[in-house]
């Protein structure tokens, strides 16, 4: 290579900065990070900026998706070199900054994470007074969050006509997967598509068991690396039209309860009038 062409060359280098760094500007944020449900976790982000002074103020956001559709979750602002990051008025209270701001510490703590949580989280710094003083990280964090299966209804459709089906819906992450026990043995259930206004639908599943016979118990079962969930239903016998040919089950067993109290009754009356206490107790009344 000609020595007078590798000079330019790396001359124009020396003009462009490297990649990911905005004239000084760097920020250094983990691609994921995990979580558990319920439970509070932190989203690092570190950042340096080329400005030498002490900045009086600084502006601190943090936003869910990037573009138009982002979601701000958290603002604050750092004024007279405080190292108190003031938040704006009604902030949520699950979300505080974790690191100090005057530090070039932007981690955000979120407390009892939730699955709505899923998603990439942008963080941001801005230095008012300074001209194009702002930056943000393209990439951004995807937040993970993880969580136990949990049977959200079990239920049971059709008619005696049509046959019934058991219907079992639940929620986890990873999608946990179902089973269903019946009579002494496992049995088969056909995977249903989650309803389009279930959100957020790619952590919702359900199975649909066909062909329950009344008076038999069935158990669904959902389980993932987190754990297990289990509900079980007994579908009883429906009650039979009164015929002519005799009265139903129910008819004759509430037959029973109320000739058993009748001959009690009779049996205390014959009591009192064959040892006299019946007339007894009329006397003793009408004095």
């Amino acid at each position: 290579m000609d020595s007078q062409y590798l000079c330019t060359f790396l001359f124009v280098l020396l003009l462009h900065p490297a990649a990911g760094h905005d004239d000084g500007w760097s920020m250094k944020v983990p691609p994921e990070v995990r979580a558990i449900e319920g439970y509070p976790v932190v989203l690092p982000c570190s950042f340096t900026h080329p400005h030498r002074t002490h900045h009086s103020s600084m502006l601190v956001m943090w936003r869910l998706g990037h573009g138009s559709t982002a979601t701000v979750l958290f603002q604050c602002a750092s004024h007279n070199d405080s190292h108190r990051c003031q938040t704006v008025p009604h902030q949520d209270h699950r979300y505080r900054l974790e690191g100090n701001p005057r530090e070039h510490d932007l981690s955000l703590r979120i407390n009892n994470v939730a699955l709505q949580d899923n998603g990439r989280y942008f963080c941001r710094v801005e230095l008012p007074g300074h001209p194009y003083a702002s930056f943000e990280n393209k990439m951004g964090t995807r937040l993970r969050v993880e969580a136990g299966p949990r049977i959200l209804g079990l239920s049971v459709e059709g008619t005696e006509e049509s046959g019934y089906r058991a219907l079992c819906r639940v929620q986890g992450s990873p999608l946990p997967d179902i089973q269903w026990t019946g009579p002494g043995e496992a049995l088969e259930g056909a995977p249903l598509s989650p309803a389009a206004h279930e959100a957020p639908a790619q952590h919702h599943t359900s199975s649909l068991l066909q062909d329950i016979v009344p008076g038999e118990q069935y158990t669904c079962s959902a389980s993932n690396p987190l754990g297990k969930d289990q509900a079980t239903l007994y579908l009883l016998t429906s009650t039979p039209v009164p015929t002519s040919s005799g009265p139903t089950p129910v008819l004759l067993l509430l037959s029973f309860s109320l000739g058993t109290k009748m001959i009690l009754f009779l049996g205390w009356g014959a009591w009192l009038v064959s040892d006299g206490a019946l007339s007894s107790w009329v006397s003793s009344e009408t004095q």
